[in-house]
């Protein structure tokens, strides 16, 4: 389908950065820098000054970040790992991997991991806790610390869809013991194909993801440490992503733009809930914009055939999966969550009028 308004713009994306990045490319084939050479420590370093921590190790997905993550906290079985059921299945995935259990807790009114049932499922067994800042909102970061320190829990922050959003002006991803970023092609900051990042303020968390990465090994002696994966960011994308990192703030800054003009065209329509909540200590980015809608799926297929593209990620909770074993639960917060929310074009690409068409179609949708 030709769609007016889609969902997200890579080929404009691509192309109001075309001279940088295909200069930049060049230089990397030209050199024949493919494999771990200076683009790749110089996205690290820029990286991490970016987050606020001392080291950043490049990865070709978030999930290997959280994968390498949980190793180097020495999570495995008999481990218990509180997560939050509402979250992409690689947060749970890279719990499993380990052979640990994850422990899924319901999740509040801004979609993340809700608190007060973090708490209530701490047990002897409980090793960490793994916050999940969904849509460019952090979770309530003064809470899950507390708790940490109170239980002596490790905390892994998935960060993937965070990147640039703070808590009480810290931010994601540099508050625990590692923080997870992925930069899939439709993240706000996203490469040319899958890649990702771990960030740690432990120099040993990095050596040992940095060997893990490149199957154990020490690229500096040779000597292999452990027996390690193929998950280490190529040179290329590396390079692509440090020239966009440069942009990124820019980028931040329209999608504040958007999604306040969202808010300012949707608010008046009673049977939508949207993603502006409450705690001046939050600064959200709005990697997505995701509203609750009554009728959900005839306001999404309304869209889609008045030309605007939307996202219906969770049309079912995750552990109805059965085959991911995850068991039988009875969370309210997800299971309303999957019934109602509905992802709304949102880029740093989309023009003012883009954005006012999918403001009106949706107020014809609901007879506004």
């Amino acid at each position: 389908m030709s769609y007016r308004v889609r969902f997200v713009e890579p080929t404009l994306h691509y192309q109001r950065l075309k001279t940088e990045l295909d200069s930049t490319m060049q230089d990397v084939l030209a050199k024949g820098d493919l494999i771990n050479r200076s683009q790749l420590r110089e996205f690290e370093q820029n990286l991490a000054a970016f987050v606020g921590t001392e080291y950043a190790v490049g990865l070709n997905s978030g999930f290997h970040a959280l994968h390498l993550a949980c190793i180097a906290a020495g999570v495995g079985p008999g481990d218990e790992v509180i997560v939050p059921a509402h979250t992409f299945v690689a947060s749970v995935s890279a719990i499993v991997l380990v052979g640990a259990t994850p422990v899924l807790v319901d999740s509040g009114e801004d979609f993340n991991m809700d608190a007060d049932a973090c708490e209530r499922a701490i047990t002897p067994r409980t090793r960490a806790v793994m916050p999940v800042h969904l849509n460019g909102r952090l979770c309530d970061m003064g809470r899950v610390m507390a708790l940490a320190e109170k239980h002596n829990l490790i905390v892994i922050e998935d960060a993937a869809q965070a990147l640039g959003a703070t808590y009480k002006g810290k931010m994601a991803g540099s508050f625990g013991f590692a923080g997870c970023f992925s930069f899939y092609p439709f993240k706000a900051l996203g490469a040319f194909g899958d890649a990702g990042a771990l960030v740690t303020n432990d120099e040993k968390v990095a050596t040992m993801a940095t060997r893990l990465r490149y199957n154990g090994e020490d690229r500096e002696t040779g000597e292999y440490h452990y027996h390690g994966f193929t998950c280490l960011l190529d040179n290329l994308q590396a390079a692509v992503l440090d020239v966009k990192l440069r942009h990124f703030p820019r980028w931040l800054a329209r999608r504040q733009q958007v999604a306040a003009r969202y808010r300012a065209g949707l608010a008046d329509i009673p049977e939508l809930r949207l993603p502006h909540f409450e705690g001046d200590e939050y600064h959200d980015t709005f990697q997505n914009y995701v509203v609750r809608a009554a009728r959900r799926d005839e306001l999404a297929t309304y869209l889609d055939e008045h030309g605007v593209e939307v996202l219906v990620q969770w049309r079912k909770p995750m552990w109805e999966h059965d085959g991911l074993n995850l068991g039988k639960h009875h969370l309210s917060g997800v299971e309303a969550i999957c019934r109602e929310v509905v992802s709304l074009p949102m880029n740093a690409e989309i023009s003012d009028e883009s954005v006012d068409y999918v403001i009106q179609t949706v107020r014809r949708f609901y007879g506004r």
